[in-house]
């Protein structure tokens, strides 16, 4: 449940508008649901500021279906690693829901949702190649579902560095900036060398057999010489954008 929709439940409790019965009804699945194979968290926004996210990898269709519909009675919702077959079963009973293919996410937002306007800082998501889009792209949809103003960079690897280097007024106006790389896991040191803020670094999957499905980069981005990169999991598009949200909520 959103802070408003419980400051606007007290108060009306206070003002003898709801009965305590009434009021205890709607606060009865606080802190969690129990619906079994899941414990749907629904206090989370209250102690973290932003709604529990559904990783829908590994989840049945039907469970997933479920799911969105208990948590968006009470928030909006994003769902990562998600199929097209999942989001027909989610919009069949949540219309207003939106899927990304290329980020496999879902997102609903919730009925009483109102748009705040967006922070002057934005986060810049950057990609080494096009093949490292996706997980860019996931990174993109999470950002803003976390309300934040978002850019892109695509392609810009340092195979050809010219890319990057001539796109250097995009690095300085960024707050935060995560890059995304496969292959050797080099941009990240590069940008990071570039500039005086948070750069967080992600390491995909892509590239050939001694990239090891990301190992390699992500030892190279671990390994880095650059200071102030933060390093997550492999093809996390998702983490990077999380910590790059609590890190823009602030200007430094």
């Amino acid at each position: 449940m959103q802070k408003d929709k419980i400051k606007e439940l007290l108060n009306r409790v206070q003002n003898r508008e709801t009965s305590v019965d009434d009021a205890l009804l709607k606060l009865a699945n606080l802190p969690f649901e129990d619906i079994e194979y899941a414990k749907l968290d629904h206090h989370r926004t209250l102690r973290r500021g932003y709604p529990e996210v559904v990783f829908c990898q590994g989840k049945t269709i039907e469970q997933v279906k479920n799911i969105f519909l208990r948590l968006a009675s009470q928030n909006s919702v994003l769902g990562t690693r998600a199929t097209s077959e999942m989001f027909a079963a989610v919009s069949s009973v949540l219309p207003r829901a939106q899927f990304n293919e290329l980020a496999r996410t879902i997102t609903v937002k919730h009925e009483d949702a109102v748009e705040e306007p967006g922070q002057d800082r934005h986060i810049l998501v950057i990609s080494a190649g096009t093949a490292d889009i996706p997980v860019a792209e996931e990174a993109v949809v999470t950002a803003r579902f976390m309300g934040n103003q978002v850019k892109n960079l695509y392609d810009v690897g340092v195979a050809g560095i010219h890319r990057l280097l001539g796109n250097k007024q995009k690095l300085d106006e960024a707050n935060v900036i995560i890059v995304v790389a496969g292959m050797d896991g080099a941009l990240p040191s590069v940008v990071g060398g570039l500039v005086e803020k948070p750069v967080i670094a992600v390491p995909t999957s892509v590239g050939y057999g001694a990239s090891f499905n990301g190992i390699g980069p992500l030892l190279t981005m671990l390994s880095s010489c650059s200071p102030g990169i933060t390093v997550v999991n492999i093809d996390n598009g998702f983490g990077a954008a999380y910590s790059a949200s609590l890190i823009n909520k602030h200007k430094y």
